[in-house]
């Protein structure tokens, strides 16, 4: 990997760095569609880098369960099974132990889970996660981690605390294996809620940053409170190394993308823009749009008139949307479509304005146009004021209490 950080926001911590993989060049910061099942659903390889596309990430849980590591080593990897050109990412497996948990045993030697498919018993350990991840061929790969299904308590304590030393086992897997030249290790910073614990996983694992090309900041997204989130972030950022890659797991709200960058972060995934288009929700600058209620049937705009993607670009009106969504695929298709260029829209404009000086500005303008019928959510004011930037200042938007997050539930909204 060429890691180099080409621009600095003059106010927050923000940056734009450029990163070299096997597979080209990403620029940072930026927000990885998820092809869980080595496809991002509704679209094609082709249509995914038409859209600007430069990095994905694959899901090793499940295409170790399917397809396999004999189809995917026969194959030549999954950039090959999949017809995918450029650079991937594959989690370690460590989430679905979680979001699974129910099939998992976590021991000190690993996972033990039965499949959901077939209900047969596997164990996933720390050197078997970096072995599929080597069949997969990702550019990044991570360590398989012990993410603990509480946020809370000494279960915490004791996840982070086996994450560090399945840190070691996967390191030494991977240095093993002849793979570090064109394969990147990730580490992955656990401790919950907790700022004490968090801070123990960051001195472990900086113990070992000249032997992990980068960090991921996980745990998070699992329904904590958002003024705890942002400081976590936060607490993590500050204390990860200026010349390393730092990854927020799980992260897919706009909100939530542009404080993570102003806080310094470089890559954020999630599955929220694809399926929440499946569900016929369009996301636009002043939010979410439902597309299932009545109020857009003769709604004739496209979903927004600014937008560059194929679907609004094509003149496909909110009414059309509104009936075929849920019903036809071609909805989800072009929801899909539109839903990855706004998140693509959102850091590309990000990196813009952070070349130019004046990524503070863009944070007001995009705040004040997606919160501005509604009010500024309490915590995102206190995170950007933590880095320099006041939402409120020079605005008559008010703060509101929670965690802000906009959604149409009724014609109404």
């Amino acid at each position: 990997m060429e890691f180099k950080v080409t621009h600095r926001c003059h106010t927050t911590r923000a940056r734009v760095s450029r990163m070299v993989l096997a597979h080209g060049e990403t620029v940072l910061p930026t927000f990885m569609p998820v092809a869980t099942q080595a496809a991002i659903k509704g679209l094609t390889p082709e249509q995914v880098e038409s859209l600007g596309i430069t990095l994905i990430l694959n899901n090793t849980y499940h295409l170790n369960l399917r397809p396999g590591v004999d189809v995917l080593k026969a194959a030549g990897g999954a950039h090959l099974f999949e017809g995918w050109r450029h650079n991937m990412l594959t989690d370690s497996g460590g989430f679905q132990l979680v979001s699974l948990s129910k099939f998992t045993t976590i021991t000190e030697k690993g996972a033990l889970f039965s499949s959901p498919f077939t209900g047969e018993s596997t164990i996933l350990t720390p050197e078997e996660s970096i072995s599929i991840q080597h069949a997969i061929g990702a550019d990044i790969i991570m360590q398989l981690d012990d993410v603990g299904d509480l946020l809370q308590g000494p279960r915490v304590e004791e996840a982070m605390e086996r994450s560090i030393r399945w840190l070691d086992r996967c390191i030494q897997q991977h240095e093993s294996s002849g793979q570090k030249r064109t394969q990147n290790l990730f580490a992955i910073v656990q401790g919950g809620l907790n700022p004490s614990l968090r801070d123990k996983c960051l001195d472990g694992m900086l113990e070992r940053k000249d032997r992990v090309s980068g960090y991921a900041i996980g745990g998070l997204s699992g329904g904590e409170e958002k003024d705890v989130f942002w400081r976590i972030i936060k607490q993590c950022a500050d204390k990860l190394p200026e010349d390393r890659p730092r990854y927020a797991m799980g992260i897919g709200f706009a909100e939530d993308l542009l404080v993570c960058v102003a806080l310094g972060i470089d890559m954020a995934d999630c599955v929220f823009p694809t399926r929440t288009a499946r569900f016929g929700v369009a996301l636009t600058h002043t939010g979410p749009m439902n597309l299932k209620l009545g109020k857009y049937a003769k709604d004739f705009d496209t979903i927004d008139t600014m937008c560059p993607c194929l679907t609004c670009r094509d003149g496909t009106s909110r009414a059309l949307l509104h009936h075929i969504v849920t019903h036809e695929t071609a909805a989800a298709h072009a929801l899909t479509i539109h839903n990855i260029v706004f998140q693509a829209q959102v850091m590309g404009q990000a990196r813009d304005a952070i070349i130019a000086g004046t990524f503070p500005d863009y944070l007001r303008s995009f705040f004040a146009s997606y919160f501005g019928d509604r009010g500024y959510p309490e915590w995102c004011v206190a995170a950007l004021r933590s880095v320099g930037v006041d939402l409120l200042e020079n605005s008559n938007i008010p703060m509101v209490s929670g965690g802000g997050a906009k959604w149409e539930y009724s014609d109404a909204a």
